[in-house]
């Protein structure tokens, strides 16, 4: 894969009218061989409907990740759903997409949800189909390969149904959301999110606002990936400081430096000093600095604990961070605008920090990356520690 690439991905949901739970499920994960995606929308709304969605999501996943043979991923989990008595269907249907990040081919399993949308130069493209049958269903698979500025998606029928008998007889369509879509890429999408929001903006608006199924769209971009390196407490051995200094500055993405000893070690190396940004100064955090390559310099132990504590609070969504333009906050922002994050963690102990009680191994700075890292990654964030 050029690792330049980077397999954007974004899910966003409507809930039925009057419904706390969504009926459909979306659950990805990634690898550092293939990302998985899986949509699965139960049968009905509410309650049952999420359980049943969640239940095959949870299935799929979980098989699909442990690299059991799809036949008998589909076997199992059709196998495993209830069908309904009266309209004799299985009781949820889903979408699966795969992504090799080796060759950039992806492939798409389908149980009677929509079919794909697949955007190449911000153009639909009709995918070829095979349609098989695994223990009677009919299963319609398609594959291809994707290049940057491609976009794969899939929708539940809430999507495909919008605006029925309402603002349009039948519905949406599957034809008339392409269009839609051809227009936001000529705008300029750069993210699967805008693509995405778009999409379902105007889901709710053709149901004006009183949603009449579950509606879901999960789908990836493919752009170039948006590193950031953080760099914070200087290395155990003083005499690799300039080596240090130098990975940082000659790292290809955003930098960031957490910590006034590193600030000044790398400083000292590019024979500058920092300049403090007293208007970003609040009462339970110090100010950033400035440095000319740097983007952004904050100082370590407080800000970074503030920073993890913003990012639990919006869930890591970017929309949710506060306004305020403190260290925490920028911190924040920075990790959530990568896609991936390379963390440069120095273990000299800060005798300021130290708890005499605890052994000299343990540092603050230490756990305090480690409970960070941890949240990252459950929210799917690509992240790599290395102590110096």
């Amino acid at each position: 894969m050029d690792q330049d690439n980077f397999f954007d991905i974004f899910d966003r949901s409507l809930n039925k009218k009057g419904e706390e739970l969504c009926g459909d499920q979306v659950k990805f994960t990634k690898t550092e061989n293939k990302s998985t995606i899986v949509l699965s929308d139960g049968l009905g709304s509410g309650v049952k409907a999420n359980i049943l969605a969640t239940l095959t999501t949870e299935i799929l996943i979980t098989m699909l990740n442990a690299d059991v043979p799809l036949e008998e991923v589909i076997k199992t989990v059709i196998g495993t759903l209830p069908i309904c008595q009266v309209r004799k269907i299985a009781y949820a249907t889903f979408t699966i997409i795969q992504i090799d990040h080796q060759t950039n081919q992806f492939q798409v399993i389908n149980f009677d949800n929509p079919p794909i949308f697949y955007f190449n130069k911000g153009r639909v493209i009709q995918l070829e189909t095979k349609t098989e049958k695994i223990q009677g269903k009919k299963i319609i698979s398609s594959a291809g390969k994707l290049e940057r500025g491609d976009f794969i998606g899939a929708i539940s029928d809430g999507v495909l149904y919008a605006g029925l008998g309402d603002t349009m007889n039948f519905g949406w369509g599957w034809d008339n959301i392409a269009k839609y879509m051809e227009k936001v890429f000529m705008n300029q999408a750069t993210n699967s999110r805008t693509i995405i929001e778009q999409v379902m903006t105007e889901t709710r608006s053709l149901y004006r606002d009183k949603i009449g199924d579950d509606a879901t769209f999960v789908g990836v971009y493919v752009r170039k990936r948006n590193p950031v390196m953080i760099f914070t407490g200087p290395p155990l051995d003083v005499t690799q400081d300039e080596l240090y200094a130098e990975r940082l500055l000659s790292f290809k993405g955003r930098k960031v430096i957490c910590g006034g000893t590193t600030g000044n070690l790398v400083a000292n190396y590019m024979g500058e000093t920092i300049e403090m940004d007293i208007s970003t100064m609040r009462k339970d955090l110090p100010p950033i600095g400035k440095l000319s390559e740097i983007n952004l310099v904050t100082e370590g132990i407080l800000t970074i604990s503030k920073a993890t504590e913003v990012l639990r609070k919006c869930n890591c969504d970017i929309t949710r961070l506060p306004s305020d333009n403190n260290g925490a906050v920028l911190l924040a922002r920075e990790i959530l605008e990568a896609d991936s994050i390379f963390f440069l963690v120095g273990q000299q102990i800060n005798e300021f920090y130290q708890n005499p009680l605890l052994p000299k191994n343990i540092s603050i700075r230490r756990s305090l990356i480690e409970d960070l890292v941890n949240l990252l990654k459950e929210k799917q964030k690509e992240v790599t520690v290395e102590y110096c």
